[in-house]
C-alpha cells in the first residue's frame, strides 16, 4: 500500500483491525433504518400516505398552487381548505410523534434490564444479531402499509425501531473491549464514519433510485422500506462472522433471568453515587440529546415545512450526512487528545448556533431558502461529532465487567430523551406553532451545556479504572 494511503487508513496502528471493522460495519448497516426510516422516509409516509388527507379536486389544487406562489388572492374557499390542509398535517406530525415517541418508551423500560442480563448471561452478540433479524424482518413487512393503515403501521414500526434502538446500545457496550482507554474515542469515531459513509451510499442509491423509477412521490416509497431491510441484512453479515463476544464463555448464572437482570441493574441504581460523574453525564447527555432525537426524528418534516421535497429533500440530506460525517472523521484526530468534555463543548456550540438560525428563518419573512442548507449543515456537522463524542464519555467512565449494562443505561438515557423530545416538540409544532417548537428545541441545547460543565471527565475515568481493578483482583477475571 503506498504510503500516503497508509497514513490515511484508520486502522493503522489498531491490534485489532477486523473486528473493529465488523463492529463499524453494523453502524453502516443499521443506517438504513435510522437513515431511510426515521429520518427521510418513514416520517413524511405517516404523515403524508398513512395519515388520511383532504382530497380537493385537479381544479383546487392549481388553485392552492396559484396562491402559494403568490399568482392569485386568497379567499374563503382557498383559506378553507388551506385550514384543513394545516389540520392533516399536524394530525400527521402528532401520528409519527406517537408512533416514534411512543416505541422509544418501550425502549426505556427494556434497555437497562436486558443490558444487566445480558452481562450476566454473556449475550451480547446473540442479542446484537436477534435484535438486527427483528428489525430486518419489520421494515420489509413495511411494504404493506398503505393509507389510512396506522394500526398495521404501528404494529410493524414500533418493534422494528425498538429492535434498530436495543441493538445501538449492544453495539455501543462493545467499544471499550475492542479498544484501550488511548483508543477509545478514535475507534468510535470509526465506527460513527463507517456509519456516515454506509448513509453517503444510501442517499446516492436513493436518489437513482427515485430518478430511474419515478419513486418521488411520498405515496410510492414502499418499495424503498424493502430495499431499506436488505441493506441492513446484508450489511450486518461481517458481525456475525467476526465480531468476538468474550461474554460467550462466560459460566451462566442459574437464577431466574428477570430476577437476575432486575436485581443486577437494581445495584447499579443502588451504587450510582461512586458513579457519580456518570450520573452527571447522563443528565446533561439527557438534555441535549432531546434536542438530537427530535432532529433525527423530524429532520424531512422540518425541511419540508421550508419547500424541500422530493429529490431536493435527498440532496438536502445528502449534503448534511457528509458534513456529518466529516465531522465523525475529524473528530477521530482530536478527541483523544483534549478529552471527550471539551469535544462536546465544541459541537454542542454548533448547536445553539444551527438552532438559533432555524428561529430566525422561521421567524423572518425575507429569508431566503439557501439560508436553511447552509444551518442544515451546521445540524449535520453538530450531530456528527456529539454522537461519537457522547458515546466515547460513557466508554470511558464504563468499567469493562459492566459495559453492557452503562451502556444500557446511556441508550434508557438517549431513548427516554428520544420519547421525551419527540412528543414535546411534535405537541408544540402542532398546538402552537414552528417557531414555539423550534425556540424549545435550541432550549435542550443550551441547558445541556451548562448541565456539562459539572463533569469531572478524569474523575470518572479513575473511578472505573478502580472497579475494574477490583473485579480482577475478587475474580482473576477481567469479565469481558
Amino acid at each position: 500500500m503506498p504510503g500516503f494511503l497508509r497514513k490515511l487508513n484508520p486502522f493503522k496502528g489498531l491490534p485489532n483491525p477486523r473486528e473493529i471493522f465488523s463492529w463499524g460495519m453494523y453502524d453502516l448497516a443499521n443506517q438504513s433504518f435510522t437513515l431511510l426510516i426515521i429520518t427521510l422516509l418513514f416520517s413524511l409516509y405517516v404523515q403524508q400516505v398513512v395519515t388520511p388527507q383532504p382530497e380537493f379536486s385537479p381544479e383546487q389544487i392549481a388553485m392552492l398552487e396559484q396562491v402559494r406562489t403568490g399568482e392569485r388572492e386568497a379567499d374563503g374557499d382557498s383559506e378553507a381548505m388551506l385550514a384543513e390542509l394545516d389540520r392533516a398535517r399536524s394530525r400527521g406530525d402528532w401520528n409519527w410523534s406517537l408512533l416514534h415517541g411512543g416505541s422509544l418508551l418501550i425502549v426505556v423500560i427494556v434497555s437497562p434490564l436486558l443490558g444487566a442480563l445480558a452481562d450476566s448471561r454473556g449475550w451480547r452478540k446473540q442479542v446484537l444479531i436477534t435484535t438486527g433479524v427483528i428489525c430486518v424482518a419489520m421494515t420489509a413487512g413495511l411494504w404493506f402499509v398503505g393509507p389510512g393503515m396506522l394500526l398495521l403501521a404501528a404494529l410493524l414500526y414500533i418493534p422494528a425501531n425498538i429492535a434498530y434502538q436495543l441493538g445501538e446500545n449492544f453495539l455501543a457496550s462493545f467499544l471499550p473491549a475492542i479498544s484501550s482507554s488511548r483508543t477509545i474515542g478514535r475507534v468510535s469515531a470509526i465506527g460513527w464514519s463507517m456509519g456516515y459513509l454506509g448513509a453517503l451510499l444510501l442517499l446516492i442509491l436513493l436518489g437513482l433510485a427515485m430518478m430511474t423509477f419515478g419513486l418521488e412521490k411520498t405515496e410510492d416509497w414502499r418499495p424503498l422500506f424493502v430495499f431499506a431491510a436488505f441493506w441492513f441484512l446484508v450489511f450486518m453479515i461481517p458481525v456475525i462472522l467476526f465480531l468476538r463476544d468474550d461474554d460467550a464463555d462466560r459460566v451462566k448464572d442459574n437464577g431466574g433471568l428477570y430476577a437476575e437482570s432486575v436485581g443486577r441493574f437494581a445495584q447499579t441504581v443502588r451504587n450510582a453515587a461512586q458513579y457519580r460523574q456518570l450520573v452527571i453525564f447522563l443528565t446533561a447527555f439527557f438534555v441535549y440529546a432531546l434536542g438530537m432525537q427530535t432532529v433525527i426524528g423530524f429532520a424531512s418534516i422540518i425541511a419540508k415545512s421550508f419547500g424541500i421535497e422530493g429529490m431536493a429533500l435527498v440532496g438536502f440530506v445528502l449534503q448534511i450526512t457528509v458534513t456529518a460525517g466529516l465531522a465523525a472523521f475529524i473528530t477521530s484526530k482530536f478527541q483523544d487528545r483534549i478529552g471527550c468534555r471539551a469535544t462536546l463543548f465544541i459541537y454542542l456550540s454548533v448547536w445553539i448556533a444551527s438552532c438559533s438560525g432555524l428561529i430566525w428563518l422561521t421567524v423572518s419573512a425575507i429569508a431566503p431558502q439557501w439560508a436553511f442548507w447552509v444551518i442544515g449543515n451546521g445540524l449535520g456537522f453538530a450531530l456528527g461529532g456529539t454522537g461519537t463524542a457522547s458515546r466515547s464519555m460513557v466508554g470511558r467512565f464504563a468499567p469493562l465487567h459492566r459495559t453492557a449494562e452503562f451502556f444500557g443505561l446511556w441508550g434508557t438515557a438517549y431513548r427516554l430523551a428520544g420519547a421525551m423530545g419527540v412528543l414535546s416538540f411534535g405537541f408544540v409544532r402542532s398546538r402552537i406553532g414552528d417557531g414555539a417548537s423550534i425556540v424549545l428545541l435550541t432550549s435542550f441545547f443550551v441547558v445541556g451545556l451548562i448541565l456539562l460543565l459539572r463533569v469531572n471527565e478524569t474523575a470518572g475515568y479513575r473511578v472505573a479504572q478502580r472497579e475494574q481493578r477490583d473485579h480482577i483482583r475478587k475474580t482473576g477475571s477481567v469479565g469481558l
